[in-house]
């Protein structure tokens, strides 16, 4: 947690393998990403975290099912062997009645909600959520904030948000703060 320009973000996309640091070292699922090649990185992105985006990064002219898909059609497999997983994620979030519509048709609500469906697809232990109700109004991003919690209570996954907001900060067990670039337990 911090404020604009404090570093959550580049925190974020170091942890996620997006960004390199410039000094120190960092794990994930004990995976060092300094001694990973770029296929590795890819590959260990597809599989082990899933990335909530502020602005969702969904594809327009796909509908909800193929942007919920787009990581398993990356990482080569068949989407056949992925529609039972489907399913239950579109339950759990709640757009299984949205499936074949397009992101123009959704709300602003129901695009992240596609986006941490697209996150969770692959079954990554950590989800990486960057200010992921920054774009939303209040009850949404109640809503949103309660889907994420309830992944991590009820599949036990590992959520990182980064956010300003102190009320999006209380649905998480633990508070780090970031401030010019220097982190912080609370």
């Amino acid at each position: 947690m911090g404020p604009s320009g404090s570093g959550k973000s580049t925190l974020l996309y170091l942890l996620g393998g997006l960004d390199k640091p410039t000094s120190g070292s960092i794990k994930v699922n004990g995976k060092e990403l300094a001694v990973m090649n770029d296929r590795q990185e890819s590959v260990m992105r597809r599989r082990d975290i899933g990335f909530v985006f502020q602005f969702y990064n969904l594809i327009q002219n796909l509908n909800v099912e193929e942007n919920i898909m787009v990581p398993i059609l990356l990482d080569g497999k068949k989407v056949k062997d992925y529609k039972e997983r489907l399913e239950e994620i579109l339950q759990i979030v709640g757009l299984a009645d949205r499936r074949n519509h397009t992101p123009r048709e959704l709300s602003g609500g129901q695009q992240q909600r596609v986006a941490i469906a697209r996150a969770l697809i692959n079954d990554p232990d950590i989800i990486l959520a960057d200010e992921p109700t920054g774009n939303l109004d209040s009850k949404t991003s109640e809503e949103v904030l309660e889907l994420l919690q309830k992944i991590s209570k009820v599949k036990g996954k590992t959520v990182v948000q980064v956010t300003h907001s102190t009320e999006a900060a209380a649905y998480g067990n633990r508070i780090i703060n970031v401030k010019d670039g220097r982190v912080t337990v609370a």
